[in-house]
């Protein structure tokens, strides 16, 4: 298992799995709000993906 990819990603009780959004809390003070808000959510991991992320889990 890849320690940072244990860290960044996680299954979902389905099986899907889900990150963050990248660039979060690093400069915040220049961006606005709702560019903050927009970024709060999770975000499924794109399909091409999965696979490769599962193998490292």
């Amino acid at each position: 298992m890849k320690k940072t990819v244990g860290k960044r990603i996680k299954i979902t009780k389905t099986g899907k799995l889900i990150r963050r959004k990248m660039a979060q809390s690093h400069f915040r003070a220049k961006k606005s709000g709702t560019a903050i808000r927009a970024k709060r959510p999770d975000v499924k991991v794109s399909k091409v993906d999965v696979k490769m992320f599962k193998k490292y889990l």
